[in-house]
This record gives structure tokens, C-alpha cells and sequence, in this order.
């Protein structure tokens, strides 16, 4: 087959992006595929630039807003679509994570090319982007989330109505970028100013302690659940992408009630928000035995560390073979 890989982009998630890219582009290549690594802002990436990536390092912190500026931020190659590694492959391989390659615009400029491709369509990917509305539609399917606002808020409405502490993040946003652990009144006002700089909404949700699980779907099917153990408070960019500073373990030691119970809550998820292909949601338990999902992501990072991965891996699913359904799942 004829596949090209997209990754990179301008999002402040294009270190991770590149990372899963180069890891999908070989895997795909052992599998026998003729496969084409493109970057969506500068273009077709170059045997000497794969070398390069297949370190697979992303870094401690996501790029600055300046380095992204460099890659054109916000806009893609004016004629993507109409490229030759695009419009003549069997099918694209989304390897990008936020931004514009994540939100569904993207996907809607393949729609209109009749381009197939990985993952879910542009409705579904905006749905999931945007965690205002994808909470909405999560309560609307019985599937747990937390109480949440909406900025613009004073310290006294959230105080009174969520109480602290609270998470402050950008509300159309990856990877934990921009985003805060508010414990102390005084901080919240700073934290809605840096999650500020990666949107123009910006969620402020209660926190919920407990542990931290991921389920990865695949088609029709619940992964095996995973537990993130992470060195910081919260599974931040540090943790997710840095090796050693988060332990997961796959399966989750939980009862098989408990196992069941989560797996079917992310399916009702993945149904709520009209994902396809492949997603990965992740949750909190209490203390008291509740799950309450924290969002949906329907291109999740296909890195070394990354969760997805673990996932089907304890499901006797290799990597190489995990991207090959995920290509199927694409062309139906």
C-alpha cells in the first residue's frame, strides 16, 4: 500500500507528532508498505531528517511559541491536498497531535479531496478538541466528568461552585500544555493567563484525586486498562515524554467488575462524541470506587512512551501491527 505519514505540523504538540511519525513510518515500512513521511507545514522530510527523528527524543517542554512561529503557525502547505504523496495514497496516516491537525480541519480538507485517512472525521475530531462540549456530550451518556467552568471567572465563583483546588487548562489543547494545578486562590489568575496563551478558551475544572487510567479503543474494541504512575502531582508533558519519570503499568491492577465498568464507560465516550477508527480516553478513580473521564483523544501518541501502544502490546498486538489495523480501520 501506498501510505503517507503526516506529522509535524504547527501545533505546540509537534515535537510529540514527530516523534509518533517517525515511529509509524518505520513500523509501517517493516510491514512492506511504501510509506512517505510529510510534514503538512514544510513538506516532504528527507531520509537525512528521518535519521534525525528516529532518536524518537521529544524533550522535557514543548517547543516555545516563537519556534513554532518558524513553521508557519496556523496555516498548512497551500496545496497539500493536491500533492501527489497526498491525493495519490491509499490512504494518510494522521501522526499529528493538536492544532489545526487535530481539530478537524484537516480531516475536512481530506474529506474534500476524497483523501482516506487514520482516525476520526472532522465533526468528531472537533468535538473531542473542543473539552467544553465534549464533556456536554460525555454527561449526556451517563459517562462521569467533572464539574467545570468556563472563563472568564472570578476566584469567588470558583471558589464557591468547584471549590479548590481546581485544573486550569486551555480547552482546545494536548499533551497537558498550558495547563495548571491551581491549590491556592492567588494562582488562579496567572494560571488562566498562561493556559491564555495556547487558546482563546480556557476550561477551569475541578480536580479529582485518585489514580490515573488510560483505555485505548481500537475499532469496537476496550485495550486492556492502563495505570500512569506519575513522579509529579499530575501526568504532565514532563512525565508523558521523558523516560523514567512515569511508571504504567498494563493491565491496571483493578477487579474484573472494575475492569468492565471503565472499559464500557470509554466506549460510551468514544459512541458519545461519534469517534472511528482508533481513541484513547482517559479517566481518574476515587478513592471511593468512581471513574470520571477526563477527555478523549483521537490521535494519541504513538511515541515509545506512549500509552496506546501499552496498551495493545498487553493485548499480544505489536506496534507494527497496531498501526497496520489502524490503516485498515481507515479503508473499512
Amino acid at each position: 500500500m501506498k501510505i503517507t505519514v503526516l506529522m509535524g505540523g504547527t501545533s505546540s504538540e509537534r515535537n510529540v507528532s514527530l516523534a509518533s511519525g517517525i515511529r509509524i513510518v518505520q513500523a509501517l515500512r517493516g510491514r512492506g508498505h511504501q510509506v512517505t513521511a510529510l510534514d503538512p507545514a514544510r513538506g516532504v522530510i528527507s531520509a537525512t531528517e528521518e535519521r534525525e527523528l528516529s532518536t524518537g527524543k521529544v524533550g522535557t517542554e514543548p517547543p516555545s511559541l516563537e519556534t513554532l512561529s518558524k513553521f508557519a503557525e496556523g496555516a498548512f502547505l497551500p496545496n497539500l491536498t493536491s500533492m501527489k504523496e497526498v491525493k495519490d495514497a491509499d490512504v494518510a496516516f494522521l501522526a499529528l497531535h493538536g492544532g489545526q491537525g487535530e481539530d478537524g480541519t484537516i480531516q475536512a480538507l481530506l474529506d474534500m479531496a476524497n483523501v482516506k485517512y487514520t482516525g476520526s472525521g472532522h465533526l468528531s475530531s472537533a468535538l473531542a478538541m473542543d473539552k467544553d462540549l465534549s464533556k456536554k456530550l460525555f454527561r449526556s451518556e451517563d459517562v462521569k466528568t467533572a464539574d467545570w467552568l468556563m472563563a472568564p471567572v472570578t476566584t469567588e465563583q470558583v471558589e464557591g461552585m468547584l471549590g479548590l483546588p481546581v485544573v486550569v487548562k486551555p480547552s482546545k489543547q494536548g499533551s497537558t500544555v498550558g495547563l495548571s494545578l491551581v491549590k491556592k486562590r492567588e494562582g488562579l489568575a496567572k494560571a488562566i493567563e498562561e493556559a491564555s496563551k495556547y487558546d482563546d478558551e480556557v476550561m477551569v475544572e475541578s480536580f479529582v484525586p485518585g489514580r490515573e487510567l488510560t483505555v485505548g479503543i481500537l475499532g469496537d474494541i476496550a485495550l486492556p486498562v492502563g495505570e500512569i504512575l506519575p513522579k509529579h502531582e499530575i501526568y504532565d508533558y514532563e512525565c508523558k515524554y521523558t523516560a523514567g519519570m512515569a511508571t504504567e503499568e498494563f493491565p491496571a491492577k483493578l477487579s474484573p467488575e472494575a475492569t468492565e465498568k471503565v472499559q464500557q464507560q470509554a466506549l460510551a465516550a468514544f459512541r458519545a462524541l461519534k469517534l472511528r477508527g482508533y481513541a484513547r480516553i482517559d479517566f481518574r478513580l476515587t478513592s471511593e470506587g468512581e471513574f470520571y473521564c477526563l477527555e478523549a483523544n483521537t490521535l494519541p501518541g504513538m511515541t515509545e512512551l506512549s500509552l496506546i501502544p501499552q496498551g495493545a502490546a498487553a493485548m499480544g498486538i505489536s506496534f507494527p501491527e497496531l498501526c497496520e489495523r489502524i490503516v485498515r480501520l481507515a479503508l473499512g
